[in-house]
């Protein structure tokens, strides 16, 4: 099997890993690009996620060692050692690559069970492999698929049900420090779909003042202005921070945007009045020493796992409803991947009748146009279009009969579809 998913998340690997081996949006290409470049890599799309990084990969089938060639790139890539690496990766071929995504597109594999958002993660992924030329026949036909099966278990289930997501943690979590949330101020570094989705979960719990910090002052400015917020660019943080009583991050940045200096020099300027942050990022947009400063709760995306867990109860019944459709998927791919097996004997087969059809068609005009008759020139082309058709199977039908091969004659009954009743053959 020529299918292959490689990667670490999550479950796997904690964030100092995984921000090591995150891919930056605007090298995706050219990430894509160099994997897609090594001699046994056929087709290839990078998933890249605050959570998870992986690589799906088709593969020449007689490629050996494919887990320690992708390793090895992947660690090449990132700068780091592949031992280290090793260590945290999973790999998943065949079937197992094809219900490992089919479950990564359903929210199953999630953080937080069921999360829609990776779903949208997965397009853009499937996007920009697109876009670098790395998607061919069966990864374009797989992901299509995860993406059908997603919004099957999503339209099936109750998976979707309940509001859970990292961003709804995160603000939960705040409600639980403050209480209500309607004279807090909270502070936005990001502008992308979980800090979007952050944004909804605070207007919700009727928060007092929301600030919108992004690197594009008009995705900023967008954002805000949907929750009557106001925005700011990166560059004003250091005067603006002392404002916030909660700091969610969620950004692409490979550095971090909030330093521990920045964050000391906010809280004397609000008389040590805690303040509540959240790091979504990966790699990590706050330094980890902010955490150790006294009035400052800091919380990663690692940490927010005991108010998941708290939330997704309802979840796992539905999650297990979800399973049963993802096996009954995976035998339907793996059908049609077992189909594209015969496509080119097929191909060939039908193009050798058609040129023996056209050929012996062509010398039964001739026939017509040298005077025999029409009836006597269809019956030529009749008995000979048969016999040329029939010779090759008759002649190794024969042969599997001297051979006492009862078992492939009996296959080439159904084959030829000898066992068929009467009335279908007609």
């Amino acid at each position: 099997m020529s299918l292959l998913a490689l990667g670490i998340n999550h479950k796997t690997a904690p964030v100092e890993i995984r921000e090591k081996v995150a891919f930056a949006p605007e090298r995706m290409d050219e990430s894509l690009r160099d994997l897609n470049a090594l001699p046994q890599v056929l087709e290839a799309v990078i998933v890249s996620t605050c959570n998870r990084t992986e690589l799906y990969c088709r593969v020449d089938a007689e490629a050996g060692d494919m887990d320690r060639i992708l390793i090895d790139w992947m660690a090449r890539t990132h700068g780091l050692q592949a031992q280290e690496l090793g260590r945290y990766a999973y790999v998943h071929e065949g079937p197992e690559a094809i219900r490992h995504l089919l479950r990564v597109a359903s929210g199953l594999d999630s953080l937080v069970l069921g999360e829609p958002q990776i779903l949208g993660q997965l397009k853009s992924a499937w996007q920009d492999a697109r876009h670098a030329g790395t998607l061919g026949r069966q990864l374009g036909r797989l992901f299509q698929h995860a993406f059908s099966v997603a919004k099957q278990v999503r339209t099936d289930t109750a998976i979707g049900e309940s509001a859970v997501s990292v961003a709804f943690a995160a603000v939960s979590l705040a409600r639980q420090i403050f209480g209500d949330l309607d004279a807090q101020t909270a502070l936005l570094i990001g502008a992308g779909e979980t800090i979007e989705l952050t944004a909804r979960h605070l207007h919700a719990n009727r928060i007092g003042r929301m600030l919108v910090a992004n690197r594009s002052l008009d995705r900023a400015q967008r954002l805000a202005g949907l929750f009557g917020g106001e925005a700011l660019t990166l560059p004003g943080l250091p005067e603006r921070l002392a404002e916030a009583d909660i700091v969610i991050s969620s950004t692409a940045s490979p550095l971090p945007i909030l330093g521990k200096g920045m964050v000391e020099r906010a809280l004397r300027e609000r008389r040590h009045r805690p303040m509540f942050m959240v790091d979504i990022a990966v790699p990590r947009d706050i330094e980890p020493e902010v955490g150790e400063l006294d009035d400052v709760f800091l919380y990663t995306v690692d940490d927010l796992q005991a108010v998941i867990e708290d939330n997704i109860a309802s979840r796992r019944e539905a999650a297990a409803q979800a399973e049963e459709i993802i096996d009954n998927r995976v035998e339907e791919f793996m059908g049609w991947l077992r189909g594209q097996g015969a496509v080119e004997t097929i191909t060939e087969y039908r193009a050798a009748a058609a040129e023996t059809a056209d050929s012996l068609l062509a010398r039964a005009r001739g026939m017509i146009e040298r005077g025999k008759a029409p009836e006597e020139a269809l019956a030529w082309l009749a008995h000979t279009l048969t016999n040329k058709l029939t010779h090759a199977p008759t002649q190794r039908l024969n042969e599997l009969a001297r051979e006492g091969r009862s078992d492939l004659i009996d296959q080439a009954r159904s084959l030829l579809g000898l066992d068929e009743d009467e009335s279908k053959r007609r």
